[in-house]
């Protein structure tokens, strides 16, 4: 973790002056963000024909070099200054010229235009207009780009209604064919991308598999029986802090009432000491305000209270020659070693009665007045809805038979090798197909391995949506549609993440999506890797993209935990209307990406530990290739990389033998002396063990997951897919981090200097895992991660608990969203537990999950539904 102060802009070393693109090539790329020109001039003169073949002819005769950039900026000013009217109105030409001379004929436009030409309707603004000239020329107007065209435009054999021109197919339909426009428009494939479209709601379904009344109740008890341990430990916790209470006023503890704090229901209780959530019974000083959890009291008391100070740190840019392996910049001056120690903590401790006086002053309290024993809920509300909880289970377990079923063993082919642990029965990964999951075995599979903390893969999953593209261009255009002249300014510019420097930069939008399909690099030819995360900025996705998080959801497989919005599982949904929600998406992460593995400025998401379940979705992919003269140059930088490396590490080892800084982590001398800068590694294959027994060979080659022989990018791109995911699992978390403080100066993090100190290892996000130090971790701590490649259309289940990093070897859109399912809570409370131990300004410190309120709500909703469900059946 780290506190920077970036100057705004890019950095001073990343001016546009050092950066190049290369130059557009033909290619199977799609040409984002052009609209049709002029055509030079040209008017086609070829009369329309309803024959196929003359439709089909039309394909060639527009080719998207011909779209200029400056057409498609003036139609986003258009679309933005154009009234947006509801699918139920009329829409009408735009003014020119040439529209005064069009005479719209509604009554008689059947018997005025030619029988290839579909009927005019007035009922949609979706509709195609034909326009009639005095020559007697017919228009028809393209349903997405809203010009009149009178020879390129295909109407839609279906509706009958909508027509789409041949540019508009080519630029934002690449996928389709014009015959396939023909036969179905992609307004009746529920998967048109016009500015209307693409903000109108309620036209995706999701489906959901129908669950009957016998699957609800065995639901709702699993998810009962899982939270009622928690449920009895939060009750556990707040009965002995009224018991102390009591003891400290000489009283029983029903002979005295808590008082209740004002508290609104959009606003969050925290901690002052922790920043953990509060969701009952806390302290609170009657002066100043400051409020204590139920823990902190405890430690308090115990005399155990964890140091939380801040922490400073201090990275600082060297230079852009240091950046690619050369010298600091002459101006770069050292560091004082005394700034990076955590700031020490004033001695708190309870006074013998076991009350508790405020902070000190230095901690943020008055330090004068006992705090007082304050409630949120009503009285006894969490002990009630215990004992509410173990009676309506006892009822439902003797009239009902718990939720048991039996499985068939898993399919091989439902089955993705992942890791080659020795003596291991976990080292294939469950990958059904998204058909399967419709089904109620699809659940109970993923039931069995997700009850264990394992990933899960499911391929396919776009195929259960309508299509929309996922395209970037296609979604900044929406975006910018739906944005007022003030707000779409602010995303004329983006803030990415450069990996190289790690530290954000702005960029023009429309440069950073043409570097998505095209790549960019530096003056010295190295790739520029940027990344645009959490975007659109906004908790909003639903109001920006509508029909994007419509599509979004539709996809999402074993939707009883992932539906973010009525998953019968999903403890995230469980919260009543007006409660303030935690922020679980959807989201999008849109990076670039390349096939080989750099070893430093790779398109990475760094190992890390989400507070919560997740899936993750890979939309859209898009191949950047190096040219020959690019991977000469990064072989020539690479060798500067290791130099750098080894002479920075022989100078750290050199600082701690003269007596070097106090507090830091010590490594072995023999580690030390290696770089691990790894070499640039076409060959991405699935981890296998060379001493397998050649009995079980046979059987597992059908197994295996993809490998990639390295004889062609393009080959190698197409059997890998777009992201390469490292998972580890719960168990190896201690020797992960082991391996992590024994090797930390071997990573680098912001401004590509070496990690100064780890706090925590893993909530840290300083860490990437190369190839070469994966094989180290294994050799060292027989340590190996479930190692896999995600596909486009695939959907990556991550359990809450599991560390995890990720590599594009594309330029990658992926949407992701949390949830909090019954069998994961126990993690979620471990890392909140993990987080509050952290300083104050950590990156993850701030319990943003508020898991045991999820836990009070989910079990309080539940039990209503449960008895609601029994007492129909009585």
């Amino acid at each position: 973790m780290e506190v920077l102060i970036v100057e705004q802009g890019r950095l001073g070393q990343y001016n546009d002056n050092k950066i190049r693109t290369p130059k557009r090539k033909r290619s199977n790329f799609l040409h984002h963000g052009k609209e049709e020109g002029s055509s030079n001039g040209k008017r086609i003169s070829k009369k329309r024909s309803a024959s196929s073949n003359l439709v089909e002819s039309c394909e060639n005769e527009f080719s998207m070099d011909e779209l200029e950039e400056d057409e498609e900026i003036m139609f986003l000013i258009k679309a933005r200054t154009r009234k947006r009217r509801s699918v139920d109105c009329e829409v009408m030409g735009r003014g020119s010229s040439k529209d005064e001379r069009v005479k719209y004929e509604l009554r008689n436009a059947t018997s005025k235009i030619s029988s290839s030409s579909p009927p005019s309707s007035s009922g949609s603004s979706c509709t195609s207009k034909c326009t009639e000239q005095d020559n007697r020329e017919v228009y028809l107007k393209c349903h997405h780009c809203m010009k009149e065209e009178k020879k390129t435009i295909v109407s839609c054999s279906k509706c009958k209604k909508n027509s789409y021109c041949v540019r508009c197919i080519k630029q934002w339909y690449p996928h389709m064919k014009v015959k396939e426009v023909k036969d179905l428009c992609p307004f009746c494939r529920r998967n048109c991308n016009c500015n209307a479209c693409l903000h109108s709601t309620g036209v995706i379904e999701t489906p959901k598999r129908d669950i009957s009344d016998r699957e609800r109740a065995q639901h709702l008890e699993c998810l009962i029986s899982n939270l009622l341990p928690f449920l009895k430990q939060i009750s556990q916790e707040q009965v002995q802090e009224i018991e102390i209470e009591a003891n400290i006023r000489g009283l029983s503890p029903s002979e005295f009432e808590i008082p209740q704090t004002l508290c609104f229901n959009d606003e969050r209780v925290y901690c002052n000491h922790c920043a953990t959530s509060i969701i009952d019974l806390h302290r609170s000083c009657p002066k100043c305000s400051y409020e204590l959890c139920l823990s902190c009291c405890r430690e308090i008391r115990q005399g155990c209270l964890l140091d939380r100070g801040e922490v400073k740190f201090q990275y600082r840019s060297r230079g852009y020659d240091y950046i690619h392996g050369g010298d600091p910049s002459p101006d770069c001056c050292p560091l004082e070693a005394s700034e990076d120690h955590i700031e020490p903590l004033t001695e708190w401790k309870a006074n013998d009665d076991a009350t508790v006086t405020c902070a000190p002053k230095e901690m943020g309290g008055c330090g004068d007045c006992m705090l007082d024993l304050k409630r949120i809920l009503p009285p006894d509300w969490i002990s009630n809805l215990e004992v509410k909880a173990k009676h309506l289970l006892e009822i439902f377990r003797t009239e009902h038979s718990t939720f048991k079923h039996d499985c068939a063993e898993t399919r091989k082919d439902s089955l993705l090798k992942a890791a080659s642990r020795e003596d291991s029965c976990d080292n294939f990964l469950f990958c059904p197909d998204s058909r399967g999951t419709l089904q109620k075995e699809g659940l109970l599979r993923f039931k069995e391995h997700w009850v264990n903390g394992e990933p899960v893969i499911v391929r396919n999953v776009l195929e259960q949506a309508n299509g929309l593209s996922w395209e970037p261009m296609v979604m900044w255009r929406a975006l910018s549609e739906n944005m007022d002249t003030a707000s779409t300014s602010q995303f004329s510019e983006v803030k990415t993440i450069d990996c190289l420097a790690g530290c954000e930069v702005e960029i023009n939008t429309r440069e950073f999506f043409k570097g998505y399909t095209e790549g960019r690099m530096y003056n010295n030819l190295w790739p520029e890797m940027l990344k645009l995360k959490d975007w659109p900025p906004s908790d909003k996705f639903e109001d920006l993209l509508p029909r994007h998080c419509d599509e979004f959801i539709s996809a999402l497989p074993f939707q009883e935990y992932t539906d973010p919005r009525a998953g019968i599982l999903n403890l995230a949904v469980k919260l009543p209307p007006g409660v303030l929600k935690p922020d679980m998406g959807p989201k999008t992460y849109i990076a670039y990406g390349l096939m080989e593995e750099l070893g430093r400025g790779d398109s990475v998401t760094k190992l890390h530990c989400d507070m919560s379940d997740a899936v993750n979705i890979l939309t859209h992919t898009s191949e950047v290739q190096l040219s020959d003269e690019q991977q000469s140059a990064i072989s020539r930088l690479n060798k500067l990389h290791r130099a750098q490396d080894e002479r920075e590490l022989m100078d750290w080892m050199n600082s701690l033998k003269d007596g070097g800084q106090p507090g830091q982590q010590t490594q072995d001398g023999e580690a030390l002396e290696n770089t691990l800068s790894p070499e640039i590694n076409v060959e991405l294959k699935v981890p296998e063990d060379e001493d397998e027994d050649e009995d079980e060979d046979e059987d597992e080659d059908e197994l295996d997951g993809p490998t990639t022989s390295g004889s062609s990018t393009t080959e190698v791109a197409e059997e890998t897919g777009g992201a390469l995911w490292d998972i580890f699992r719960r168990e190896d978390v201690p020797k992960l981090e082991a391996y992590l403080m024994k090797h930390y100066k071997e990573f680098r993090h912001t401004y590509c200097s070496l990690v100064e100190r780890v706090i925590h290892p893993i909530h840290d996000q300083s860490f990437y895992l190369t190839l070469e130090h994966k094989k180290k971790l294994k050799e060292e701590f027989g340590v190996e991660p479930w190692t896999f490649l995600q596909k486009l259309g695939e959907a990556v289940f991550i359990p809450a608990g599991c560390p995890h990093q990720v590599r594009n070897l594309k330029s990658c859109t992926k949407v992701a969203a949390d949830f909090v399912s019954p069998e994961n809570v126990h993690e979620c409370l471990r890392l909140t537990e993990e987080f509050r131990q952290l300083p104050k300004n950590h990156r993850a410190r701030e319990d943003k999950l508020e898991i045991k309120k999820m836990i009070l709500y989910a079990v309080d909703e539940a039990l209503k539904d449960l008895e609601a469900m029994v007492s129909t059946q009585v």
